[in-house]
């Protein structure tokens, strides 16, 4: 059991709290959100604007700021972080001040990556790399990706999803030797993620599981097992159309400032496969 958190902490988080919702209301400019008036004393919001903004009882709210209001659920953090504009850093901070944790990811619809890690992919050369959403749509990927795993820039996006790849393309049977094991992880592991990302995600989700299902009786056997897993890292043997057995260490890596992705890294196993992988590269040019 947990030893319970010493008033004096408890207090000081709350007090914490407090001054940052004070902090973000006075950053906000009160008339380009439609609040006229008197002349203002102070800058920012009023407490019952960012209430009435949030959706929330204002004496609460007023309490909240005093470090008097008590624990406030995800959901009421959820609606003032919105009410105050805060990004997603400053989200995650409000998060971490009233509930001691980050907020859950949201769910984005699959969408492209900023230039800059783009770099961070191309940079990581000859491993493959890709980055992947909650619903396991790859969104980037570098060189070696496109040679050793799929050439996902040639395929329509909603192919460059891992679960459709591994179950409905005869391709990527063929080069996993072990792949009911491989297969089985995959599923226990969006599984995972599909938690992860909320109700958010609920219709996605539900019709790419739905599609799946009707597809695929493996899929559909290995779904209703309810098995979680973590990605983590581990080692991945392929059975490449060109190299031929070849393997790989991969880690999977969180985005900071993008919780609704991931990125995966395929080392090449052994300095044998190293020069394989690169003599691949440069034959494609």
């Amino acid at each position: 059991m947990n030893a319970p958190v010493p008033t004096e902490n408890r207090l000081s988080a709350e007090n914490r709290l407090g001054a940052y919702l004070r902090d973000r209301r006075a950053r906000l400019d009160a008339a380009a959100l439609g609040f006229s008036g008197p002349r203002r004393r102070t800058p920012g919001l009023r407490r019952e604007e960012v209430a009435q903004r949030a959706h929330i009882s204002a004496t609460w709210y007023t309490w909240l700021e005093q470090g008097r209001g008590g624990a406030a659920s995800a959901d009421v953090l959820d609606r003032i972080a919105r009410a105050l504009m805060l990004t997603e850093v400053e989200r995650e901070h409000l998060f971490l001040l009233g509930l001691g944790r980050p907020p859950e990811p949201r769910y984005r619809e699959a969408e492209g990556v900023s230039p800059r890690l783009q770099r961070v992919l191309d940079a990581l050369n000859p491993s493959p790399a890709m980055i992947k959403t909650l619903t396991w749509d790859v969104v980037a990927w570098n060189k070696a990706a496109t040679v050793v795993l799929a050439d996902y820039g040639a395929a329509p996006p909603e192919e460059r999803n891992i679960l459709r790849r591994i179950f409905c393309d005869p391709r990527a049977r063929a080069m996993n030797p072990e792949w009911e094991r491989v297969a089985r992880f995959v599923v226990a592991a969006f599984r995972t993620d599909v938690a992860r990302a909320g109700a958010g995600a609920e219709i996605s989700v539900n019709a790419l599981v739905e599609e799946l299902r009707a597809r695929s009786p493996e899929f559909a056997a290995f779904w209703a097992d309810n098995d979680v897993r973590y990605y983590g890292d581990g080692i991945k043997n392929l059975h490449h159309p060109v190299l031929g057995p070849v393997s790989f260490e991969y880690s999977a890596f969180a985005v900071d400032g993008r919780p609704d992705l991931g990125m995966i890294v395929y080392n090449p196993a052994t300095p044998e496969d190293l020069a394989a992988v690169k003599s691949l590269l440069d034959d494609r040019g």
